[in-house]
């Protein structure tokens, strides 16, 4: 494992124009590479957000979906950095719904990974919002990793946070950093983003990076923002304020993946166990 690397998170807001959003991330992408990022993460649909079907269908025409990332790989091979779009809406060959899909693209502009989020956000909130992601994207069926020059990158997309399980499986396949680009609710960021994140880096001894969208986007919905990143130890080391388009950057030392695991060896103590059938009890020792 190499030395460390500064990452930029790129926290937007996302409206219903494909262009306008290609030319938002592009240049807050820029921005942070200009102050020195070697890895750049865009959030949740960076190209994207809207409640519209016809337009997220529009947008995710394989013609639309290469014309955008023709221009990400353009950009990352210009900058020569390591480009994670958080996501975009793909279409399936065969399917009537799509896929949300995050890509990561190397220094030289070649696709290196890509993942589709595997959890969908179908909950309705006590504010009166109503989300129904499996009507529209069809659920991912397998994890992602990349190995990048300082470590291997575990991939995830927002509400996977909330499964502690696909963590500690990428930690367990080597991740020394996990990813969470997102479009949170501003009623669950609130409520619970900074503890999933913080919580997460902790059991698995990694580092957290997360990109978020923050504010009122044109659909109507509000997003949380505080893009994030979160060191293997749990403390946050860098930190949107608040929810505005911005860019956060931080030093990434892979080393104190390895000395947090020493300290607290939870991937190592892991076991197996069994547990009974539903209602039963073993009699009680005599």
């Amino acid at each position: 494992m190499t030395q460390g690397f500064i990452a930029g998170l790129v926290q937007m807001r996302s409206g219903r124009s494909v262009r306008e959003n290609v030319e938002q991330a592009s240049r807050l992408i820029r921005e942070a590479a200009g102050r020195g990022a070697s890895y750049v993460q865009t959030p949740e649909m960076t190209t994207l957000l809207t409640r519209s079907r016809d337009e997220l269908a529009e947008a995710a025409d394989p013609a639309a979906t290469e014309e955008a990332l023709a221009r990400f790989r353009s950009l990352a091979g210009e900058l020569g950095i390591w480009l994670h779009i958080g996501s975009m809406a793909v279409s399936l060959p065969g399917a009537e719904r799509m896929a949300n899909r995050a890509f990561v693209i190397g220094p030289d502009g070649t696709l290196r990974a890509s993942y589709d989020k595997i959890h969908m956000f179908d909950v309705d909130l006590p504010n009166g919002e109503s989300w129904r992601e499996s009507r529209t994207y069809q659920p991912g069926e397998s994890a992602a990793l990349v190995d990048l020059p300082w470590g291997r990158l575990g991939l995830s997309i927002c509400y996977d946070l909330r499964f502690a399980t696909l963590f500690r499986a990428l930690a367990e396949r080597g991740a020394d950093f996990l990813t969470v680009p997102a479009a949170f609710t501003r009623q669950t960021g609130e409520a619970h983003w900074h503890v999933l994140l913080r919580a997460r880096a902790i059991e698995t001894g990694t580092f957290v990076l997360a990109a978020a969208q923050g504010g009122t986007h044109e659909d109507g919905r509000q997003t949380y923002g505080h893009s994030l990143i979160v060191d293997p130890w749990g403390r946050i080391v860098a930190e949107a304020e608040g929810d505005n388009p911005c860019i956060v950057m931080a030093r990434i030392d892979p080393a104190q993946v390895q000395e947090a695991r020493k300290r607290i060896p939870v991937l190592e103590h892991g076991r197996r166990f069994a547990l009974p059938e539903s209602g039963a009890m073993k009699d009680p020792v005599q």
